[in-house]
């Protein structure tokens, strides 16, 4: 049995011009971090030649053009394991609609775990642009390619989307204090709403090129932000990420609605300083950048949504259990 360990995310700032039909003419970039929150797929071989797959449902079936989960199907076809397997995916989070990551996290996870199965080490590259292949390319998602590559890399990273289609990365390095305060200063509290996020991004997505100013404004703000968290300025990035929410909101009619706009007005009240619904918008989980000493009013103002606790993770995905007979 294998178990791959994949991180969910937070995105600070960036997010849309990590779309292929954005960053391809104008070029993109995000800051984006890993935490301790995970999705858990594990792997095993089958004395039969059945495929079973264990997620919200269970599937036993004979071939693995008959599996429904389509993000597992379409990693054993990359993978070319064809029977003989079982497989779960288990998440700390509610299955989809989070804003996390969630999907990506899964992809990537799924792929890790088949590929330790063979016997093949793969590169975090390898990992993000096969689960980026799969989602955009084979399902046709209408997403970017950022979730994929902050699971399988992890940690605080600034990744740029060039113009030529080459995705570079790097970590972003802050002395222990930073990185302290910007853990314990980021918080996340569950809307109590899960959406589809295909119909915000498409919106998005269709709107891109009426929207590149808008675009080019939120990809500003990313090297503003690295900036001030390696100048140990950390409560920066609240004001950033208000400035990023006002901005995100123009991005399709779907990212906020009155109910949500309330949450984060009522916390930005009690003392968050900004903040942003995680991802692409519409519900999952807010994201606040809150200082600590603010941090029990805010959590008094919100006491009708479930917090849920979190730190960054500096790790990305990973095999935290391989045992195989032979």
């Amino acid at each position: 049995m294998i178990i791959v360990q994949t991180p969910l995310r937070v995105s600070y700032f960036g997010g849309g011009t990590d779309f292929k039909d954005y960053y391809l003419e104008n070029g993109g970039c995000v800051l984006s971090t890993s935490i301790d929150k995970y999705i858990f797929v594990t792997i095993k071989d089958r004395f039969d030649r059945k495929l079973r797959i264990g997620w919200t449902q269970t599937e036993m079936v004979d071939s693995v053009d008959e599996i429904q989960h389509e993000l597992i199907r379409e990693s054993l076809q990359k993978t070319g394991i064809t029977y003989g397997v079982e497989i779960t995916t288990m998440g700390d989070i509610p299955s989809q609609g989070s804003g996390l990551g969630s999907s990506s996290t899964v992809t990537v996870g799924a792929l890790h775990a088949m590929y330790s199965l063979k016997g093949e080490l793969i590169s975090a590259k390898q990992l993000a642009e096969e689960a980026c292949s799969i989602e955009l390319d084979v399902l046709g998602k209408p997403i970017g390619v950022q979730d994929q590559y902050i699971a399988a890399f992890g940690g605080l990273r600034v990744f740029n989307f060039g113009k030529d289609g080459v995705i570079t990365q790097e970590r972003v390095k802050l002395d222990k204090i930073t990185q302290r305060q910007l853990s314990t200063n980021t918080l996340l509290f569950f809307t109590g709403v899960t959406r589809k996020a295909d119909k915000i991004l498409k919106e998005q997505k269709s709107n891109i090129e009426e929207r590149k100013e808008i675009l080019s404004q939120m990809k500003d703000l990313v090297p503003i932000a690295r900036k001030e968290l390696e100048l140990g300025n950390p409560h920066a990035i609240g004001e950033l990420l208000h400035r990023g929410w006002e901005l995100k909101k123009q991005m399709a009619s779907k990212v906020s609605n009155p109910q949500l706009d309330e949450m984060y007005t009522t916390a930005r009240k009690a003392g968050a300083i900004g903040g942003k619904i995680s991802g692409a918008g519409g519900g999952g989980f807010l994201l606040l950048y809150c200082p600590q000493e603010k941090q029990e009013s805010v959590r008094t103002a919100l006491s009708n949504l479930q917090e849920l606790s979190i730190n960054l993770e500096a790790d990305g995905s990973k095999v935290i259990f391989n045992y195989q007979r032979k």
